[in-house]
């Protein structure tokens, strides 16, 4: 058996207007993440993680912020498509390991449901996926609430 780990990260500004999601889930918040999709930290650096695992480049290789037909995409299409690539390529998720990265909201309410959500797009057990929050306190630009960041660790397995 074949393995291969790749780690993701992301980061975007939080901002009045917009909606916030993470794991392809809209969490009530009274402001939202800005960027060109929408702007989903946990799902980006998930895809990220994948991505580096075959050294197939990052998701802006794939979904360029310059190109149009991303604008507003749901990250969680992009998921499907990158999970695409890797099973294309023999490739099959063993486990996510990740961590969201914010002030507020308190994310402990939503994780199961944001497990479930990316588990289903990725064909996963819900326990091959672990999500964990925890504050940066109080400090450096997440910390004043400025915005929120995510990490993932991916490991794929191939019997190739």
């Amino acid at each position: 058996m074949n393995i291969r780990i790749g780690n993701g990260y992301d980061i975007h500004r939080l901002v009045v207007g917009r909606p916030l999601i993470l794991g392809g889930v809209e969490i009530f918040h009274e402001l939202g993440l800005l960027g060109h999709s929408d702007a989903d930290v946990l799902t980006h650096a998930i895809m990220d993680a994948m991505l580096g695992a075959l050294s197939l480049g990052d998701i802006g290789h794939y979904f360029p912020p310059t190109d149009q037909e991303w604008a507003g995409a749901d990250s969680t299409v992009l998921l499907a498509k990158v999970h695409q690539l890797v099973r294309e390529r023999g490739w099959q998720i063993s486990n996510i390991d990740s961590v969201v990265v914010a002030e507020r909201p308190k994310l402990k309410p939503h994780i199961q449901t944001i497990r479930a959500r990316l588990s289903s797009i990725l064909e996963l057990e819900p326990d091959q996926v672990s999500i964990k929050a925890t504050t940066n306190e109080k400090l450096g630009p997440v910390g004043r609430e400025e915005g929120m960041s995510a990490y993932a660790v991916v490991l794929l397995v191939s019997d190739n």
